[in-house]
């Protein structure tokens, strides 16, 4: 059999590497992320809305819609699983519940932000937060529902976009006192600003690289050299599929075929043999 994957807390202990998360929004981008060799990821809230709901990261996603979406995502891969669970989807025993179903499936942790509901994309404009006291019971909760020490609470503000850089790491203080693994300040807006967060956060660190976001997306390595521990790439995936996709189509559309796109295409034998189709159809002979 083959070695059972290291849990992201041992990922963790590992101070001389930086965990790589790509975005995961679906059972097959996550065999996917698995297939190339990540050894853990992160299914995104923005990439689920799109997906499931074909809409924006605008507090449309809900609660049982995530965590179906983790259960299918989970049982694709073998890998850890951090899960977005964007502000808990209400007050503090919803993210005690939260926290008990998704540790039950199997997931890894999850990112708890403090913005007020509806949220939105932390890239995105008009933002804003509850008081820290709203989010302190709420990360308690977290903290306390989870069964083991292995499930991983990311502590996420939102702060630095309507009240400044400065109270977001006063928020990012209290929260890992409050007993958060790893802290998430979002947004940054230049690399002085993420090395600052750096420099006074005395904890486990997110930096957020979204293409075109508000943060200057920065290599892995470079963002370990500042003392990050986690690079999130939870968009990379999204978009990536999106712009293929939409490539194709609309050649299909002005053409009728594909021919001119199928460089874009893996081929139906290496998409099957992807899927594990051999596997199935020896399994469908057994019960003949």
């Amino acid at each position: 059999m083959p070695d059972k994957p290291p849990s992201l807390r041992e990922q963790l202990e590992d101070k001389n590497r930086i965990i790589v998360l790509p975005g995961v929004f679906d059972a097959l981008s996550a065999r996917i992320a698995e297939q190339v060799g990540f050894e853990a990821m992160f299914q995104t809230g923005y990439g689920s809305a799109a997906a499931l709901l074909g809409m924006p990261d605008f507090g449309f996603l809900n609660a049982g819609e995530t965590v179906d979406n983790a259960r299918r995502i989970i049982r694709a891969v073998s890998v850890p699983v951090m899960v977005d669970a964007d502000t808990g989807y209400g007050n503090p025993l919803n993210v005690w519940r939260l926290v008990r179903d998704l540790e039950s499936l199997g997931a890894a942790g999850i990112f708890l932000e403090d913005q007020v509901w509806p949220k939105r994309c932390g890239h995105m404009i008009g933002k804003d937060v509850i008081p820290k006291d709203d989010y302190l019971p709420k990360l308690k909760a977290a903290v306390e529902a989870r069964k083991s020490k292995e499930f991983i609470i990311v502590a996420r503000t939102d702060a630095r976009a309507p009240l400044g850089l400065d109270e977001a790491i006063l928020r990012a203080k209290a929260y890992r006192k409050a007993g958060a693994d790893v802290i998430f300040v979002e947004a940054p807006r230049t690399v002085a600003e993420l090395k600052k967060v750096a420099d006074e956060v005395d904890a486990p660190l997110v930096a957020n690289m979204i293409e075109d976001g508000v943060t200057p997306t920065m290599p892995a390595r470079e963002l370990l050299k500042l003392g990050y521990r986690v690079a999130v790439f939870p968009l990379s995936g999204l978009y990536s599929a999106t712009y293929a996709m939409r490539e194709v189509f609309t050649e299909l559309k002005k053409t009728g075929e594909t021919k001119k796109t199928r460089r874009m295409m893996v081929t139906f034998k290496d998409f099957n043999e992807f899927v594990d189709l051999q596997k199935y159809m020896d399994l469908e002979k057994r019960y003949r």
